[in-house]
């Protein structure tokens, strides 16, 4: 199930996130907005809620977040934006990661 968080996430949404993937949550974080979508199986599934919320997908960035490490990784298909200077998976702008791990850290937890 994925939800849209925009608040620190209930156990219950951690729960229902989980349910797809074992071990970690796929996730699409929106960083004008400081929200997040996650569960599902992938990041594009995460990345239309939030353009069905209004984000814009320029703003749009794939993560996960894996709870037994409160660790936060950034590879996805959606990250691949030549567009926006994003020539890989993974993000590579250190501040842009800084800003996604600051979303997901203070939504669903972790140091």
């Amino acid at each position: 199930m994925i939800h849209i968080i925009r608040e620190r996430a209930t156990d219950e949404q951690m729960s229902e996130m989980s349910e797809q993937l074992e071990g970690y949550v796929k996730l699409a974080v929106d960083v004008r907005r400081d929200v997040l979508a996650g569960g599902g199986a992938l990041h594009a599934d995460c990345e239309a809620v939030l353009l069905d919320d209004g984000s814009a997908q320029s703003d749009i960035w794939g993560a996960d977040w894996i709870p037994s490490t409160q660790e936060v990784t950034y590879e996805s298909l959606i990250n691949l934006r030549p567009g926006q200077g994003n020539l890989a998976l993974e993000v590579q702008d250190p501040a842009l990661r800084e800003q996604i791990a600051e979303v997901v850290r203070r939504l669903l937890g972790g140091v």
